[in-house]
């Protein structure tokens, strides 16, 4: 790999592996293969246990699933400087905004409209990580410009922040599910509560997953040498996974992803800094870019495209379309039902991947 400085048009491959990656897990969400896996492994001693990844949380702990949006919300953010870099070359600053904005609000307005979705009526929620990202980009692009280590203490600052306004509200028990400093916000700004401890507040903390992300973004681009890029994520990696556990071990802050808890928000921060290392290393470094890998970065192609599709005409329309087929051969075979729902799950993911695939075949983006 190249130490000189990426040119306006180069991509990094393992960040579009990582981003499909975590795409693909979540329109396998979409597709109903958590749900019916975890109930077809149900009581089964080893299976159970891994199942049980695939779910977030219920409170205070950490769960594989529980760093899907860290991820999300990270790789957004390591994609920002290269968007950045390539829209300065044809664009105003002026012009760069002005869609930023743009980008910004339709995010807010397409994570509203996912949750009337979900409802199946007119409701006013926050809750979607569409809308959370449309105010973690707000924050991070708004301080991108400035020096890394003024955007390392305004992160260090917003989770200061978020440990005050947590202990101020609720001094004896800061961050009890229902009566926390998020579920006094959710009461102002939507007169109810998520009914699983989700918060919307809760981007004020991630927004530092997507700042560590621009970070990240800006020593890749940067013609510095490969292991004065790697080293850093190596090191800060460690460092924060150290102080995340280390608060929940000591009691001090617990890790409860449904608020971003500091100590969350610091654990997840390293997953996600040494998930990238990984595969920059393993991919752009030692130069494993083997075809199979576009199975993963053809999802995340149309990122956004397909989230929306799978959350909305997928999970409504296409599972019951599988289940045409997968039912009707299965069924009278004497398989069992919730092996052919696994089963139909997997074809229609088989169905959405297929159509990533098809659209960037076909050279076909959806941009906001």
């Amino acid at each position: 790999m190249s130490k000189t400085v990426p040119s306006v048009t180069q991509r990094l491959f393992s960040l579009d592996v990582f981003r499909g990656l975590i795409m693909f897990l979540l329109i396998a969400e979409a597709a109903g293969f958590h749900g019916s896996f975890v109930e077809l492994v149900s009581g089964n001693k080893f299976l159970d246990p891994l199942a049980q990844q695939l779910h977030h949380h219920p409170w205070n702990g950490l769960r594989f699933w529980d760093l899907i949006q860290p991820y999300f919300m990270f790789i957004v953010g390591v994609a920002m400087p290269f968007s950045l870099r390539k829209r300065l070359a044809t664009q105003s600053k002026k012009e760069v905004n002005t869609h930023i904005i743009k980008r910004c609000l339709l995010l807010f307005t397409f994570g509203v409209l996912l949750h009337c979705v979900y409802s199946r009526a007119l409701v006013w929620e926050l809750w979607n990580v569409l809308v959370q990202l449309a105010f973690t980009i707000a924050i991070a692009y708004s301080i991108m410009s400035l020096p890394h280590r003024t955007q390392i203490f305004i992160c260090f600052g917003i989770l200061l922040l978020t440990e005050i306004v947590y202990r101020a509200y609720n001094p004896q028990d800061p961050y009890v599910m229902g009566s926390n400093f998020g579920s006094w916000v959710d009461m102002l700004l939507m007169g109810k509560l998520s009914g699983g401890g989700w918060v919307t507040i809760n981007f004020l903390p991630t927004a530092v997953h997507t700042i560590m992300g621009v970070l990240c973004g800006q020593l890749l681009l940067s013609g510095k040498p490969i292991k004065e890029k790697l080293n850093p994520l190596l090191l800060w990696g460690g460092i924060l996974l150290v102080l995340g556990y280390g608060l929940d071990i000591t009691g001090v802050t617990p890790i409860i992803k449904r608020i971003a808890t500091n100590s969350f928000t610091l654990a997840s921060g390293g997953w996600a800094l040494l998930t990238l290392a990984l595969f920059y290393w393993w991919i752009d470094i030692k130069g494993h870019n083997h075809k199979w890998l576009r199975i993963f970065s053809v999802v995340g192609t149309n990122s956004i495209f397909i989230y929306l599709f799978a959350e909305t005409v997928g999970s409504q329309w296409f599972r019951d379309f599988g289940l045409i087929f997968t039912k009707g051969i299965l069924a009278p075979m004497g398989v069992d039902t919730v092996l052919i729902l696994v089963i139909n799950s997997l074809f229609v993911l088989f169905m959405f991947w297929y159509i990533t695939y098809f659209l960037d075949k076909k050279k076909v983006y959806f941009k906001i």
